[in-house]
């Protein structure tokens, strides 16, 4: 089994040579800049963990775990933009629609989502791309709420951060082969780390959570999640270490 760090290794240099459609021209420069911005790339990592551990080889799950991060990078760039979030900045560096003007941001997010569509399909089952398409729509749904103002903040953060986080083993297990029928206690365990991860982003961000529950309360709630997650994942029969490793590693996140 790969660790973590390796796997990491594994998303970097897939990205990295990653043939975008030629057809898209100069465009694939703006849409390398929000790729190459950094970030842990924790949702494709989980995804070439889960698939590992359900007995694929990571270069079987690859395709999937990029298009997850491609999802995941199109969302970031449209957050950015003026209309929306109106951040300037995004890991440190300008955003994508800070350096390249705001058209081509709009224009680059649209591409990296048909290009995750491109590597969900090259797939032999249509699992894989039902399964991204509708991890999609949910975060779609959870911005909606959050430009809305909502105070269903559960709900919220279920949508905008959960559905990527579940999709990260979820579209594992339809790129690995695993039955429907042995995919729950799979997917229980993909339900608990997308609330990990927010409760413990907020925490370190002093939002969403530790506004309403404050920062002791926050810590709790993510200690308790990341219980369940592992208890969710001893009920998984398969060896489970990396992805134990990797819900540790969320739990203690301090940066």
């Amino acid at each position: 089994m790969r660790t973590p760090d390796e796997l990491h290794r594994l998303v970097e240099t897939y990205l990295a040579d990653l043939a975008l459609t030629p057809e898209l021209g100069e465009l694939a420069e703006s849409m390398r800049y929000a790729l190459e911005g950094g970030g842990k790339r924790i949702r494709p990592v989980i995804c070439l963990a889960t698939g590992e551990a359900a007995g694929a080889e990571p270069e079987v799950v690859l395709p999937a775990a990029a298009a997850l991060e491609l999802v995941h990078n199109f969302s970031l760039v449209h957050d950015d933009l003026p209309s929306l979030d109106n951040d300037e900045l995004r890991r440190g560096r300008p955003s994508t629609w800070a350096q390249f003007g705001e058209a081509i941001a709009v224009l680059a997010g649209d591409a990296l989502l048909t290009e995750a569509f491109r590597l969900a399909l090259s797939y032999p089952t249509t699992a894989v791309a039902r399964e991204l398409a509708q991890a999609t729509n949910g975060m779609i749904g959870g911005q909606y709420l959050d430009i809305q103002g909502t105070d269903d903040l559960a709900a919220l953060h279920r949508l905008k951060t959960g559905c990527l986080f579940a999709a990260s083993v979820g579209l594992a297990l339809s790129a690995a082969g695993v039955p429907e029928s042995e995919q729950r206690p799979w997917r229980a365990f993909g339900d608990e780390l997308g609330l990990l991860f927010q409760i413990v982003d907020d925490i370190l961000d002093e939002d969403g959570y530790v506004l309403s529950h404050g920062r002791d309360g926050a810590r709790v709630l993510a200690d308790e999640a990341a219980e369940r997650a592992h208890v969710r994942l001893e009920e998984v029969p398969a060896d489970t270490a990396v992805l134990a490793e990797i819900v540790s590693g969320l739990a203690a996140r301090t940066s």
